[in-house]
């Protein structure tokens, strides 16, 4: 079994797509309900841990900024350590995630070491 890191992307800043109040409480549930299936499948790695939605980010010159850190909406809302077989097995967890409902990705990477 290896790590697997699984990171999710979507457009968080654009007004227009953002979900209503009620919308995004039905997706934090379905959230909570991929968590805890993820946790009885005993696939998870590491607890899941809280995200500062700001971030300071390093540039080739040295300077610290807080943004814009690309040239793209899609931000990174979270992520995930999962343990799987392989990258297959690794993107067929992902594939339930919650995320692609609001036009989101993963990002799944092999966590080295």
């Amino acid at each position: 079994m290896n790590d697997f890191l699984l990171v999710f992307r979507r457009d968080y800043k654009t007004k227009e797509i953002q979900p209503s109040p009620e919308q995004l409480q039905a997706h934090l549930s379905r959230w909570r309900e991929w968590f805890d299936d993820l946790k009885a499948r005993d696939v998870l790695a590491r607890p899941l841990q809280p995200w500062e939605s700001t971030g300071k980010v390093l540039k080739n010159d040295k300077t610290v900024t807080d943004g814009p850190y690309a040239e793209i909406k899609e931000s990174i809302g979270g992520f995930i350590v999962v343990r799987a077989g392989s990258y297959d097995e690794a993107v067929e967890i992902a594939k339930g995630s919650p995320v692609f409902e609001l036009g989101g990705t993963v990002e799944v990477r092999m966590a080295l070491g």
